[in-house]
């Protein structure tokens, strides 16, 4: 299950048949179910691929996503509108030439990251190498790549130059090591609070607590007092769930999942509080 990526997935699907113009087969149907009237409306499934047409409005189309544990999200789109190329700067074209590639009119940034200083320099010599190989370049577009398509990692360097030369010297200095003028480098610092994240019914599986049962105290004491505070209102053992126990309900069921993970959530919520992590807050 995608949990937190639940639904993304259908959004994504539509997005792409609006941008191709197909609608695509529904999948895992060769029959539809005889318990809907399919002929008493106008809503039918796709038992093949099929055109999806321009017909001179937007097209539009929605998507559900239903949780188990009661989180449900209708989400309409529509195509995007149509939108012009754009009109080529004479100082600046699309393709750029030996000149636009030589020097840039302003000082262009290239923001490498990674998880140590021996990755950020290996990550400099190969963009470096990158450079060297690759006569028609954009700078502000390997600028704007770096920064947009890449993770932002612990360890970070910043080289700017006007032109390819001033760039390739901050890189190479970057490589090896060694200290330049147009080269700024650092680490970030831990910011930010911790949240803790109760995921909903999906993430169970049998067995998911009997080793934090066995091996933390901590543990094991809240998720008895969470048992001993849903004890009226079952009428199984939850902790035998929790450890599956033979006998113990199965813990697909809904009754029985979501008493489980509360009781699993909660104690793990306590385990990372004994460690010294204090949550500002929990969301599910």
């Amino acid at each position: 299950h995608a949990q937190a990526a639940a639904g993304v997935g259908g959004v994504i699907k539509m997005v792409m048949a609006m941008r191709h113009g197909v609608l695509p087969q529904t999948l895992h149907v060769e029959e539809p179910t005889p318990d809907v009237d399919w002929n008493s409306g106008a809503v039918r499934l796709l038992t093949e691929q099929t055109a999806w047409p321009e017909q001179g409005r937007p097209r539009r189309a929605a998507v559900s996503s239903f949780g188990m544990s009661g989180t449900n999200v209708h989400t309409i789109i529509e195509q995007a509108p149509e939108t012009a190329p754009a009109a080529e700067d004479e100082q600046t074209p699309a393709v750029p030439d030996a000149a636009t590639t030589a020097r840039s009119a302003d000082v262009v940034p290239w923001a490498l990251s990674a998880k140590t200083t021996r990755s950020l320099r290996e990550q400099a010599r190969r963009l470096l190498n990158h450079l060297d190989r690759t006569e028609r370049l954009s700078l502000p577009g390997v600028g704007r790549a770096l920064v947009t398509t890449r993770t932002q990692l612990e360890q970070r360097a910043v080289v700017v130059g006007r032109d390819r030369h001033e760039l390739r010297a901050g890189l190479a200095a970057l490589a090896d090591g060694a200290p330049a003028d147009h080269v700024v480098q650092g680490a970030t610092t831990a910011s930010g609070k911790a949240v803790l994240v109760f995921p909903g019914h999906g993430s169970q599986w049998t067995e998911m607590a009997k080793d934090l049962l066995d091996a933390s105290p901590v543990f094991a004491e809240r998720a008895k007092a969470c048992a001993e505070a849903f004890a009226p209102y079952l009428d199984w053992p939850l902790l035998d769930v929790l450890r599956a126990e033979p006998g113990a309900p199965d813990i697909a069921g809904v009754e029985v999942a979501q008493p489980a993970l509360f009781t699993v959530m909660v104690s793990l919520a306590a385990l990372w509080r004994s460690y010294g992590v204090t949550p500002a807050a929990v969301t599910c």
